[in-house]
Protein backbone atom coordinates (compact mmCIF):
# COMPACT_ATOMS: atom_id res chain seq x y z
CA UNK A 1 0.00 0.00 0.00
CA UNK A 2 1.67 3.46 -1.23
CA UNK A 3 1.31 6.10 0.96
CA UNK A 4 0.77 9.69 -0.09
CA UNK A 5 4.13 11.99 -1.22
CA UNK A 6 5.43 13.80 1.64
CA UNK A 7 5.38 17.67 1.62
CA UNK A 8 9.10 19.23 1.05
CA UNK A 9 10.40 20.50 4.00
CA UNK A 10 11.05 24.43 3.98
CA UNK A 11 14.40 26.07 5.28
CA UNK A 12 13.99 28.57 7.81
CA UNK A 13 14.96 31.01 5.11
CA UNK A 14 13.37 30.00 1.72
CA UNK A 15 13.98 30.85 -1.65
CA UNK A 16 11.20 32.60 -3.96
CA UNK A 17 10.84 29.25 -5.84
CA UNK A 18 10.74 27.03 -2.44
CA UNK A 19 8.25 29.00 -1.37
CA UNK A 20 5.86 28.91 -4.45
CA UNK A 21 6.71 25.62 -4.31
CA UNK A 22 5.28 24.59 -0.82
CA UNK A 23 2.40 27.15 -1.23
CA UNK A 24 1.15 25.43 -4.51
CA UNK A 25 1.65 21.76 -2.73
CA UNK A 26 -0.56 23.10 0.20
CA UNK A 27 -3.11 25.09 -1.56
CA UNK A 28 -3.04 23.20 -4.78
CA UNK A 29 -2.99 26.69 -6.84
CA UNK A 30 -0.14 28.17 -8.43
CA UNK A 31 2.17 30.74 -6.85
CA UNK A 32 4.90 33.66 -8.07
CA UNK A 33 6.53 36.31 -6.00
CA UNK A 34 3.66 38.48 -6.52
CA UNK A 35 1.69 36.34 -4.74
CA UNK A 36 3.29 36.51 -1.93
CA UNK A 37 3.93 39.66 -1.58
CA UNK A 38 0.20 40.51 -1.93
CA UNK A 39 -0.76 37.77 0.54
CA UNK A 40 1.41 39.69 3.07
CA UNK A 41 4.70 37.81 3.30
CA UNK A 42 7.57 39.61 4.00
CA UNK A 43 10.53 39.09 2.08
CA UNK A 44 14.55 39.77 3.51
CA UNK A 45 17.79 39.42 2.26
CA UNK A 46 21.04 39.06 3.78
CA UNK A 47 23.01 42.36 4.20
CA UNK A 48 26.57 41.31 4.91
CA UNK A 49 28.55 44.00 7.38
CA UNK A 50 29.63 47.16 5.77
CA UNK A 51 31.49 49.43 7.73
CA UNK A 52 29.93 52.39 6.04
CA UNK A 53 26.81 51.87 8.07
CA UNK A 54 28.00 50.87 11.26
CA UNK A 55 24.56 52.22 12.95
CA UNK A 56 22.83 49.70 11.15
CA UNK A 57 24.66 46.37 11.90
CA UNK A 58 25.54 47.22 15.49
CA UNK A 59 26.86 44.17 16.50
CA UNK A 60 26.38 41.84 14.20
CA UNK A 61 29.71 42.08 12.54
CA UNK A 62 28.86 39.16 10.36
CA UNK A 63 25.62 41.29 8.84
CA UNK A 64 22.01 40.17 9.37
CA UNK A 65 18.46 39.22 7.26
CA UNK A 66 17.09 42.60 6.45
CA UNK A 67 13.10 43.08 6.03
CA UNK A 68 11.59 44.40 3.10
CA UNK A 69 8.47 46.28 3.99
CA UNK A 70 8.55 49.56 2.41
CA UNK A 71 5.29 49.90 0.07
CA UNK A 72 7.54 51.60 -2.57
CA UNK A 73 9.86 48.96 -2.69
CA UNK A 74 7.53 46.09 -2.76
CA UNK A 75 5.16 47.36 -4.80
CA UNK A 76 8.40 47.58 -7.38
CA UNK A 77 8.88 43.76 -6.62
CA UNK A 78 5.28 42.80 -7.29
CA UNK A 79 5.20 44.84 -10.81
CA UNK A 80 8.28 42.18 -11.93
CA UNK A 81 10.85 44.23 -11.56
CA UNK A 82 14.66 42.46 -12.49
CA UNK A 83 16.53 43.40 -9.18
CA UNK A 84 15.77 44.30 -5.21
CA UNK A 85 15.75 47.92 -4.44
CA UNK A 86 15.57 48.48 -0.51
CA UNK A 87 15.33 52.40 0.33
CA UNK A 88 13.74 51.36 4.04
CA UNK A 89 14.44 48.56 6.34
CA UNK A 90 14.98 48.15 9.97
CA UNK A 91 18.47 48.31 11.37
CA UNK A 92 19.83 44.75 13.42
CA UNK A 93 18.30 46.25 16.90
CA UNK A 94 14.69 46.36 14.41
CA UNK A 95 14.41 49.55 14.41
CA UNK A 96 12.64 51.53 11.21
CA UNK A 97 15.69 52.98 9.03
CA UNK A 98 15.77 55.12 5.95
CA UNK A 99 18.83 54.23 3.46
CA UNK A 100 20.98 56.35 1.74
CA UNK A 101 19.96 57.52 -1.45
CA UNK A 102 19.47 54.97 -3.85
CA UNK A 103 19.02 52.57 -1.34
CA UNK A 104 20.84 48.80 -1.33
CA UNK A 105 20.41 46.87 -4.52
CA UNK A 106 20.22 42.89 -4.66
CA UNK A 107 19.38 40.06 -7.11
CA UNK A 108 16.14 38.66 -6.94
CA UNK A 109 17.36 35.40 -6.23
CA UNK A 110 18.92 36.63 -2.91
CA UNK A 111 15.11 37.05 -1.34
CA UNK A 112 14.31 34.87 1.25
CA UNK A 113 11.01 34.12 3.11
CA UNK A 114 10.99 32.77 6.61
CA UNK A 115 9.19 29.29 7.24
CA UNK A 116 7.23 30.36 9.88
CA UNK A 117 5.43 33.03 7.60
CA UNK A 118 5.13 31.01 4.88
CA UNK A 119 4.05 27.72 6.88
CA UNK A 120 0.83 29.78 8.26
CA UNK A 121 -0.20 31.22 5.37
CA UNK A 122 -2.60 28.66 4.15
CA UNK A 123 -4.45 28.84 7.77
CA UNK A 124 -4.75 32.38 7.22
CA UNK A 125 -6.23 32.25 3.67
CA UNK A 126 -8.69 29.74 5.11
CA UNK A 127 -10.27 31.72 7.84
CA UNK A 128 -9.99 34.82 5.00
CA UNK A 129 -12.35 32.86 3.21
CA UNK A 130 -14.73 32.74 6.07
CA UNK A 131 -18.20 34.72 6.03
CA UNK A 132 -16.50 38.57 8.17
CA UNK A 133 -17.10 39.13 11.15
CA UNK A 134 -16.93 42.47 13.01
CA UNK A 135 -16.62 41.26 16.60
CA UNK A 136 -12.57 41.78 16.70
CA UNK A 137 -13.44 45.36 15.55
CA UNK A 138 -15.59 45.52 18.23
CA UNK A 139 -12.88 44.73 20.93
CA UNK A 140 -11.31 48.20 22.69
CA UNK A 141 -8.21 48.80 20.82
CA UNK A 142 -5.73 51.67 21.42
CA UNK A 143 -4.93 51.95 17.66
CA UNK A 144 -1.06 52.14 15.92
CA UNK A 145 1.92 54.48 16.73
CA UNK A 146 4.09 56.44 14.54
CA UNK A 147 6.43 54.08 13.89
CA UNK A 148 4.08 51.47 13.11
CA UNK A 149 2.18 54.36 10.53
CA UNK A 150 5.04 54.60 8.73
CA UNK A 151 5.75 50.85 8.21
CA UNK A 152 2.10 50.30 6.96
CA UNK A 153 1.50 53.48 4.85
CA UNK A 154 4.92 55.29 4.31
CA UNK A 155 5.38 56.24 0.47
CA UNK A 156 2.09 55.68 -0.54
CA UNK A 157 0.75 58.98 -1.24
CA UNK A 158 2.80 62.08 -2.09
CA UNK A 159 2.71 63.45 1.41
CA UNK A 160 4.94 64.05 4.48
CA UNK A 161 3.87 61.42 6.66
CA UNK A 162 6.49 61.74 9.00
CA UNK A 163 6.17 65.69 9.11
CA UNK A 164 1.89 65.01 9.70
CA UNK A 165 2.42 62.93 11.96
CA UNK A 166 4.67 64.75 13.94
CA UNK A 167 2.48 67.63 13.88
CA UNK A 168 -0.24 65.23 16.18
CA UNK A 169 -2.91 66.42 14.11
CA UNK A 170 -5.36 63.82 12.41
CA UNK A 171 -3.87 64.13 8.70
CA UNK A 172 -7.42 64.49 7.52
CA UNK A 173 -8.74 67.49 9.24
CA UNK A 174 -10.56 67.75 12.94
CA UNK A 175 -9.63 63.97 14.63
CA UNK A 176 -9.32 62.83 11.28
CA UNK A 177 -7.97 59.13 11.54
CA UNK A 178 -6.15 59.78 14.71
CA UNK A 179 -7.42 58.45 17.51
CA UNK A 180 -9.74 61.11 19.75
CA UNK A 181 -7.63 62.07 23.24
CA UNK A 182 -4.68 60.07 22.52
CA UNK A 183 -2.69 62.80 21.94
CA UNK A 184 -3.97 64.62 25.17
CA UNK A 185 -0.38 64.65 27.27
CA UNK A 186 2.40 65.15 23.87
CA UNK A 187 1.98 64.54 19.96
CA UNK A 188 3.94 61.77 20.43
CA UNK A 189 1.69 59.67 22.04
CA UNK A 190 -0.95 60.32 18.96
CA UNK A 191 -2.53 57.05 17.91
CA UNK A 192 -3.92 56.49 14.14
CA UNK A 193 -7.41 54.43 13.35
CA UNK A 194 -5.44 52.34 10.28
CA UNK A 195 -9.13 51.47 8.81
CA UNK A 196 -9.99 55.34 8.81
CA UNK A 197 -6.21 56.13 7.46
CA UNK A 198 -6.49 53.82 4.35
CA UNK A 199 -9.85 55.05 3.48
CA UNK A 200 -8.66 59.00 4.22
CA UNK A 201 -5.45 57.80 1.68
CA UNK A 202 -7.61 56.50 -1.18
CA UNK A 203 -10.22 58.90 -0.86
CA UNK A 204 -7.89 62.30 -0.80
CA UNK A 205 -4.41 61.21 -2.38
CA UNK A 206 -5.81 58.34 -4.67
CA UNK A 207 -3.98 55.23 -3.20
CA UNK A 208 -5.26 52.61 -5.30
CA UNK A 209 -7.28 50.13 -3.53
CA UNK A 210 -5.34 47.53 -4.12
CA UNK A 211 -2.29 48.56 -2.52
CA UNK A 212 -3.99 49.53 0.79
CA UNK A 213 -5.44 45.80 0.66
CA UNK A 214 -1.83 44.55 0.76
CA UNK A 215 -0.92 46.63 3.73
CA UNK A 216 -3.26 44.78 5.99
CA UNK A 217 -2.33 41.64 5.21
CA UNK A 218 1.42 42.75 5.39
CA UNK A 219 1.64 43.31 8.97
CA UNK A 220 0.98 41.49 12.04
CA UNK A 221 0.14 44.42 14.10
CA UNK A 222 -3.28 45.48 11.43
CA UNK A 223 -4.41 42.36 12.13
CA UNK A 224 -6.77 42.94 14.97
CA UNK A 225 -8.08 45.66 12.54
CA UNK A 226 -8.50 43.67 9.57
CA UNK A 227 -12.47 42.19 9.94
CA UNK A 228 -13.26 46.08 10.70
CA UNK A 229 -11.56 46.82 7.23
CA UNK A 230 -12.96 43.49 5.23
CA UNK A 231 -16.38 44.68 6.45
CA UNK A 232 -15.70 48.31 5.67
CA UNK A 233 -14.80 47.03 2.19
CA UNK A 234 -17.97 44.87 2.29
CA UNK A 235 -19.76 48.18 2.86
CA UNK A 236 -18.40 50.02 -0.07
CA UNK A 237 -18.49 46.94 -2.78
CA UNK A 238 -14.80 46.54 -2.68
Amino acid sequence: MSSAPALPTLPFRATTEQACHWLAQQTATPWNLARLLENGLTPYVWLAYDAAYPALFGDANGGYAAPIFFAGDTARLAAGSDDVLITMTKDVYKIVTHLPPPGFRRALHELRFLKKDVERLPGKLQRAARPVTIEAAQESRSGIGKEQVLVAFGGLAKIDLTQALDDGGGIFGDDGARIKGSAKKTKKQALWNPVTLALGLHDVYRVPMPRLKRVFGMHDFLAAWTPEWEQTLTLLGQ
